[in-house]
């Protein structure tokens, strides 16, 4: 056994072991599907950037970066990630504070309705499935590359790792073990990054370099790779692409049901807004780091196909062996970590939302859900055996459903007094359907849409008139309208003045992070773009009227003004 096959089996014993050690604790209900309530602020950032930096940022975007989109996947600012931000004040914190089980179970109690928390109990199912299915088949990749083993028996040896972990230790082991594979993807995407640049000189050189690549011309421009053969015909059309690709993404991480459901094992609602802000910030960079890294891999071979193995390349050939290794550790972590976490959630609908036990004993409950999760384990195993591998337009097309399907919903069971439980049920269905049918006709060759009726748009937009229109013909009940109050009640042991300076701080970061993004972007990309462009103004300054500019600028627009808000709400809400 080679080095890099050491470093992922030692990865997955201690993996193993931990989730052995969570699993003698699971007393409880709330043991298994929350951890007691009681989880601390790395713990949440942890689970919150290992559940969504699975196989697909590793594999499949860093792929994407590589193969057409290096300047726009670095040089775009993350919207996408403010959807932990404004989802952590206007709905997480509600979430936690209604102290459910699962997210479907919240719909379900907050709109008095068994039918409303089995459509959200379904969409998970439907959803998050087709999620399980990208990160196992992940795994199993790297698993064929990187040991003896063939793809399909990658895909059984990580489908049973993770299986057995999850039956036996729940949510309880997921959030330890996804904690410690965060601090280790997320070091080790730095330290790639390191190792990657430094044998083309430096970040400066590379970019350089990078700009006159004569295989790949366009890859550092603002929109990268465009033209007829492509995705994006036109710089317009990438455009609004990123922009709705951004705004529906911040909707997924802001209430899809692998990042919102982790708010339900928090300490406390600072805990929640804490957390929500350190990722946002952590996912971001860590992103930036892997998209440098994987574009740069360009100068050295510019034809690794498929497009995903390209850190898996770098890691063997561009970085010292033990480094290498441990980047591959870390990939491999990071779908494994995922993995639990998609499990976990679709086992937990299926059992409590879904197909509820009409007795109440824990013990059977307990029993149930792992059965439940077992089968679910299986028919997973053997869907990935048919469907064919495509990291990231998989991740990309079922992720996006909650934005369509769950959005509207979600916020307005917070802030609207006048949706019903039947305006909710059918806006889960009529947006979560319209996004599918729409998505499917696309990819089948039988419409073509335009940029700007991407699917995850026309299904938010179709949710939302879904939900005003029923609810208009329909009558809010005392329950629903008693249960949305109490969701606005702050309980007493939120209100404390330390707590809330405390969590202010991490308002604080944000603003200073959008600020020094912006002129890290500006000092670091568009100066040298532009000089390696010749398009810098006439006193060889940054030209401010270029596209790329304005770019770099909206990273401070976008976290600044999040900053300066979350800061006021903590103030507002907490400071008593």
């Amino acid at each position: 056994m080679d080095i890099y096959s050491t470093c992922i089996l030692l990865s997955i014993l201690v993996y193993l072991c931990v989730g052995s050690y969570a699993g003698r604790k699971v007393k409880h209900l709330e043991d298994y599907f929350v951890v007691g309530r009681n989880a601390p602020t790395l713990l949440i950032v942890g689970t919150l950037v290992a559940s969504v930096l699975s196989t697909n940022a590793f594999l499949g975007e860093t792929g994407f970066s590589y193969a057409s989109q290096g300047g726009a996947y670095i040089l775009w600012p993350a919207i996408w990630v403010s959807g932990y931000i404004y989802g952590a004040i206007y709905f997480g914190r509600y979430l936690r504070r209604s102290e459910a089980l699962t997210l479907a179970a919240f719909f379900g109690h907050r709109f008095n309705s068994r039918s409303v928390q089995a459509a959200a109990g379904v969409t998970i199912v439907l959803g998050l499935g087709g999620y399980l299915l990208a990160v196992t088949q992940g795994s199993a990749v790297i698993l064929s590359q990187l040991t003896p083993l063939t793809y399909d028996q990658g895909l059984f040896v990580s489908w049973l790792c993770y299986t057995i972990f999850t039956l036996y230790a729940g949510s309880r082991g997921v959030v330890i073990t996804d904690t410690i594979m965060f601090l280790l993807f997320t070091i080790m995407s730095f330290v790639a990054l390191y190792y990657i640049v430094d044998v083309h000189g430096g970040w400066v050189a590379s970019l350089t370099e990078l700009v006159h690549l004569e295989s790949k011309p366009e890859l550092m421009s603002w929109h990268g790779v465009i033209g007829p053969d492509t995705e994006w015909k036109t710089p317009g059309d990438y455009f609004i692409w990123s922009i709705i690709t951004g705004v529906a993404w911040s909707l997924v991480s802001a209430v899809s049901p692998w990042q919102s459901s982790r708010y339900l094992m928090a300490k406390s609602e600072h805990v929640v807004i804490r957390s929500a802000c350190i990722a946002a910030i952590v996912i971001a960079v860590s992103n930036l780091a892997l998209f440098a890294a994987a574009t740069v891999v360009n100068l050295s071979k510019d034809d690794i196909f498929p497009h995903e193995e390209t850190m898996i390349w770098a890691a063997m050939n561009m970085m010292p062996s033990i480094m290498g290794a441990m980047l591959l550790a870390g990939v491999m972590a990071a779908a494994l970590s995922s993995a639990t976490t998609f499990l976990s959630l679709v086992g937990f609908s299926v059992s409590n939302d879904i197909l509820p036990q009409q007795q109440r004993d824990e013990k059977s409950e307990l029993r149930f859900s792992r059965i439940v999760m077992l089968i679910v384990g299986v028919v997973t195993l053997l869907i990935s055996f048919f469907f064919p591998p495509n990291l990231f337009w998989l991740v990309y097309y079922v992720g996006t459903v909650f934005a369509s399907s769950w959005g509207p919903v979600a916020f307005m069971s917070i802030w609207s007094k006048t949706i019903t439980a039947r305006g909710a049920f059918w806006g889960i269905t009529s947006g979560f359907g319209s996004n599918v049918i729409l998505r499917l006709c696309d990819s089948m060759g039988w419409i073509e849409l335009p940029s700007y009726l991407n699917p995850i748009l026309v299904g938010g937009v179709l949710s939302y008139i879904v939900i005003v229109l029923v609810s208009r013909f329909d009558n809010v009940s005392n329950i629903e309208r008693s249960r949305r109050f109490e969701l606005h009640q702050i309980p007493d042991k939120e209100n404390c003045k330390k707590q809330a300076k405390r969590t202010q701080m991490a308002a604080i970061a944000v603003i200073l992070f959008g600020i020094i993004l912006s002129v890290l972007q500006l000092v670091y990309y568009v100066y040298p773009y532009q000089s390696a462009t010749g398009t810098l103004a006439a006193d060889n300054q940054i030209n401010w009227f270029h596209i790329e500019t304005f770019l770099a600028l909206c990273w401070a627009g976008i976290f600044v003004p999040f900053g300066i808000l979350t800061y006021k709400v903590i103030g507002r809400s907490y400071a008593k």
